[in-house]
């Protein structure tokens, strides 16, 4: 159970602390919630009152565990909020497990009293699920995008680190939290309070709603190639309808055999089996995280026939689809 001493205060207040609850769902990630914790602790701190306060919830009010296996002490179970409270979600591995009916309906009745909710790391899958982002925009974690965008075309999804679009707020995970924390402590109380709290957290690029999860290209293939990085990017964008190589190579102002050389050069494969490479890392991501078919994981990947596709995924992964499909089934119920 999180027990807090009282901050300590220079001046007289009677302003009541900003609450925050934290609803840790099974399997979240510890450094999401951590880092928003933390943010909240110094703010107090740097500012010598208590200007925020907290509380550990979850599903059962008993013991929520975090990826790594440790067991955290909830201060009580979901219950009851005021219209001043601010619901922090904290997700992570097998979201869709963890978003359980009682948490949705929880959920869907805060939200008709005007609580902000936010959902950090995978949680907007949860936001999602209850409906809570429809017409909105959003972001979730790289790794989950895929699964996401199939699954709810009703929201718009961004690769920003973070997203506030009103009463729904949305981070990608990791240390997106503290870039969503900062941007909170300081419409609450200013850029200076916000920029002691970084100090405090050997946080030096604060990043905003502008900026992208992922490294660039270059950064990620270990290549600093204009010319491949563009190439990439291309195909990164057109997974479902893949593009030939000729007119890739075409649209970056090189020939066919130029694209192959540089291609073999720095990546050591062929366009075409660097583009297979991303559109079966795609159909794995939502074989294990959807409960899409099989078939239809095929169209969205650029696959036209399912046993062309099933013969690349068992030469690259060594197991077939419906075998990975099988294997995860379980984690997709809720």
């Amino acid at each position: 159970m999180s027990i807090q001493r009282p901050a300590s205060r220079t001046q007289r207040d009677t302003t009541p602390p900003k609450r925050y609850v934290f609803v840790l769902l099974d399997n979240f990630t510890l450094l999401c919630f951590s880092a928003a914790l933390e943010s909240l602790r110094i703010a107090n701190r740097m500012a010598g009152k208590q200007l925020y306060s907290w509380q550990i919830t979850g599903d059962g009010g008993d013991i929520a565990y975090c990826s790594a296996g440790t067991g955290f002490k909830l201060d009580g179970d979901l219950h009851d909020l005021n219209r001043d409270d601010v619901v922090m979600l904290c997700g992570g591995i097998d979201v869709q497990a963890a978003t359980t009916k009682r948490l949705l309906g929880w959920l869907r009745r805060e939200v008709r009293k005007g609580v902000p909710v936010a959902g950090l790391c995978t949680a907007a899958y949860t936001l999602a699920k209850a409906g809570l982002l429809d017409g909105k925009k959003a972001t979730i974690h790289w790794e989950n995008q895929d699964s996401f965008a199939e699954e709810f075309q009703e929201v718009e999804l961004t690769k920003s680190v973070f997203v506030v679009d009103g009463l729904r707020l949305t981070t990608a995970g990791g240390t997106s939290s503290i870039d969503l924390m900062l941007k909170l402590i300081a419409d609450d109380h200013g850029e200076d309070l916000a920029n002691s709290v970084a100090d405090q957290l050997i946080y030096s690029s604060i990043r905003t709603d502008q900026d992208t999860q992922r490294l660039s290209v270059p950064t990620r293939i270990g290549v600093r190639h204009p010319k491949l990085s563009q190439v990439i990017q291309i195909m990164e964008q057109n997974i479902e309808e893949p593009i030939s190589p000729s007119i890739l190579a075409k649209d970056v102002g090189m020939s066919t055999r130029q694209l192959e050389r540089l291609f073999r050069r720095y990546l050591n494969r062929s366009p075409k089996r660097y583009y297979m490479e991303l559109r079966l890392q795609k159909a794995r991501n939502l074989l294990m995280q959807t409960d899409m078919s099989v078939i239809n994981v095929a169209l969205a990947c650029g696959f036209a026939s399912p046993s062309h596709f099933s013969k690349c995924y068992r030469a690259h992964y060594d197991t077939t689809p419906y075998r990975e499909r099988g294997t995860h089934a379980s984690r997709l119920s809720i």
